[in-house]
């Protein structure tokens, strides 16, 4: 008898486990449906159509199998794509390391327990809300996203002379800091968060011990946040190959509507971008882990 329950109760627990299998399956069966079709499906697209010659005619899209030739004429022969890669490579560089220290600065002061902390957090975040693509591409244009005063000065005249990558990297710098700004509303999110869980007895007592803020800021509250400030690295890299004011993303919609280039010839730049996009990450993060691994020894 105690065999026989005891071998029911083992099929019992193998029945509930697959019911509980199957219906966890069942609540991700939509999302799994919706990435195959929505995500899935056009990717794999879109690589095919790299490898092929893809334009619009009045039956559809023709389609001709060539190989990589697109991805050749786009490495050899285009000039501008390559251009607008390698000034937009330069200015991520500079730019997502700066948009994750500002959060970071902004949620530090926001961590204070200073009064109207929500609104000052609220109006940090509006942006995040308010500046989708057609109204940032307004506010481009009304030139609100730059700081007048800079043209006064004669470096930045200096740099307009200049028809190379670095300056126009360092033009599309200094003229995009405020959206800089902008666009670290959800990194500095991240950060508060991190800062709330922060654990207030290890700073109390390295106060005690004679740590100065600085010291604390650097040995407790910096690598404490060293896995957020990965995950916003990754995040603002993503975000900021996507941006309105990105040449590289107006350069690829331009060919893909073209009669001589299409489909094809924009499906190769987007994938040769996003080797570039992944490339780049690689490289902020390998600094970020070799940072954080000096700073901790």
């Amino acid at each position: 008898m105690r065999q026989k329950s005891a071998s029911q109760t083992v099929v019992r627990n193998r029945q509930s486990r697959f019911l509980g299998q199957k219906t966890g399956y069942l609540f991700v069966l939509p999302w799994i449906i919706g990435f195959a079709v929505f995500t899935a499906y056009p990717i794999f697209t879109s690589f095919m159509l790299g490898f092929q010659q893809a334009t619009i005619t009045g039956d559809g899209v023709a389609r001709e199998f060539i190989g990589i030739e697109n991805f050749r004429e786009a490495i050899s022969t285009d000039i501008s794509f390559i251009r607008d890669v390698g000034g937009f490579s330069i200015v991520s560089v500079v730019a997502i390391p700066m948009i994750v220290i500002l959060a970071l600065v902004m949620a530090i002061l926001l961590n204070f327990p200073l009064k109207a902390r929500g609104i000052f957090r609220t109006i940090f975040f509006l942006p995040v809300i308010i500046a989708s693509g057609p109204v940032m591409d307004k506010l481009i244009d009304m030139g609100v996203t730059t700081i007048p005063t800079l043209q006064e000065y004669t470096f930045y005249w200096v740099l307009v002379g200049f028809d190379n990558i670095f300056a126009t990297a360092a033009l599309l710098v200094l003229d995009s800091i405020i959206m800089f700004l902008w666009l670290s509303g959800v990194q500095l999110l991240v950060f508060l968060a991190g800062l709330q869980k922060l654990d207030k007895q290890t700073v109390e007592a390295a106060r005690v011990d004679g740590a100065s803020p600085w010291e604390i800021f650097w040995k407790i509250t910096l690598p404490s946040l060293s896995s957020l400030i990965l995950v916003n690295i990754v995040y603002t890299t993503v975000m900021f190959a996507q941006t309105t004011f990105n040449p590289v993303i107006a350069h690829i919609s331009g060919n893909m509507f073209n009669v001589t280039t299409g489909f094809g010839y924009a499906s190769a730049l987007a994938w040769l971008y996003f080797v570039v996009i992944t490339l780049i990450m690689l490289v902020l993060v390998g600094v970020f882990a070799l940072f954080s691994k000096k700073s901790l020894t």
